[in-house]
């Protein structure tokens, strides 16, 4: 179905049995969209740094993405459910698309510069750009309320395996050199096949019907002269709010400590640590994005077992202190087994905490809720990087300081969230099913 605003207003209500065709389109997005971060997250570092860019150069450039990525979804936030879900989504694959070309065209700074703040620009493993709380309020209204969080894991395997499949492509340009094609050549075609991925996922996004759209009396207030989206300073929360902000304060915080180790900036430090070349580092970064994938199976079992909470904090801690154990590895290899343990446990919070996040605000909250939640960790996200570029200057980086310091900030974060949350009870069901 083509993108309409005259469709029959959706239901905040997901299938009674089930997940719907717009459930599979809209995880089949997001993992086309997670190869081609895959590969960027792997080319984008080596590629910079081969043409001439320092260390701060690249993270800074890493940090203005993410800068980007908090206006954008700021606006989002505020406008997305009023100008419809679908059509947002479509504009944001095509902007997408549109970064991707001019890093193949160009290594003239400003315009990268320009690019990686307006555009969408893949560089970690951890998507936090504005498709994220769009789909993140579709989903609850695919499926049944008790296959929620299943769901959310499906979303998120799918998007680590094709993240994965993706790093494993980005050995390409190396590959080619081989065959005599120039290795400038073959980096370019790396952001080419960025750009067609964003397409395609334009093409996903036309197929889904009026049902992901908001729920009417949202779009209803959303369009009200006295409530509009151009008056209000952030997305709409009702009795949610308090919840909401304690909870975006502490994934800032996690956030902030993410962006200290990227996916870039992890390639980043394996290569000027180790002069690990491209080829091995898409085997590497291959291998840690499945090892996520196969964390986001025991996701939905461990939540059902022991709570959503229990899940994200108690699986989160030792992969952080795994993060901080590969800053002290002297080798490759050794650095590289540390990396690829941490992953296995890294992610199983990513579900439990987007499930928990919807579960605790009512369905007609939950892009507002979303929003906010995504804006808290652009912020934090787009403050570390440049920090950790200029931590990986000259000798400083055989101290690995920005996975010691981000593994630290990361285990204060899960502590803090127990101790804040513990005692909150997630509602059996909120606002009906979805």
């Amino acid at each position: 179905m083509g993108i309409t605003t005259s469709d029959t207003d959706a239901s905040s209500e997901g299938p009674r049995s089930g997940y719907s065709a717009d459930a599979g389109r809209i995880i089949a997005a997001r993992g086309l969209r997670q190869f081609a971060y895959g590969m960027l997250g792997v080319t984008l570092a080596v590629a910079l740094s081969g043409a001439g860019f320092s260390p701060v150069a690249i993270g800074a450039l890493i940090t203005i993405a993410s800068a980007g990525d908090f206006c954008g979804t700021y606006i989002i936030g505020l406008a997305a459910d009023h100008w419809g879900r679908r059509r947002t989504l479509v504009a944001l694959a095509i902007i997408m698309a549109i970064t991707g070309a001019i890093f193949a065209l160009t290594r003239f700074y400003p315009a990268l510069a320009l690019a990686a703040f307006f555009g969408v620009l893949g560089s970690t493993n951890s998507e936090t750009a504005p498709f994220l709380p769009i789909e993140q309020a579709m989903l609850p209204q695919t499926s049944p309320t008790d296959r929620r969080t299943a769901l959310f894991a499906r979303y998120n395997l799918v998007a680590s395996l094709a993240g994965a499949l993706g790093s494993l492509a980005a050995a390409l340009p190396d590959l080619l050199t081989r065959v005599g094609l120039a290795r400038p050549l073959g980096v370019s075609l790396i952001f080419w096949l960025y750009s067609a991925c964003a397409l395609a996922v334009a093409g996903l996004v036309i197929q889904l019907t009026v049902n992901v759209e908001a729920p009417a009396r949202l779009a209803s207030a959303a369009a009200q002269p006295g409530g509009g989206w151009r008056r209000r300073l952030l997305p709409p929360l009702g009795g949610s709010r308090g919840i909401v902000l304690r909870l975006a304060g502490l994934f800032s915080v996690d956030a902030l400590a993410g962006g200290l180790v990227t996916q870039s900036l992890l390639v980043l430090y394996f290569h000027l640590r180790f002069g690990a070349s491209l080829s091995l580092l898409a085997a590497l970064f291959f291998g840690a994005n499945l090892l996520s994938a196969l964390s986001f199976l025991a996701a939905a079992p461990l939540a059902r077992r022991f709570g959503l909470l229990k899940t994200m904090v108690f699986t989160h801690l030792p992969s952080n202190a795994l993060l901080i154990l590969v800053a002290f590895m002297p080798t490759f290899p050794l650095a590289g087994i540390a990396l690829l343990l941490r992953q296995l446990l890294s992610q199983m919070d990513v579900p439990t905490r987007q499930a928990y996040t919807m579960a605790l605000v009512a369905p007609e909250e939950r892009t507002a809720a979303a929003s906010v939640t995504s804006l808290a960790r652009s912020v934090g996200a787009s403050v570390s990087p440049i920090i950790s570029g200029a931590l990986l200057t000259g000798a400083l980086v055989a101290l690995g300081l920005p996975l010691i310091i981000g593994g630290a900030l990361k285990a204060g974060y899960d502590l803090a969230l127990w101790g804040v949350f513990r005692r909150v009870v997630v509602p059996a069901e909120r606002g009906g099913k979805g």
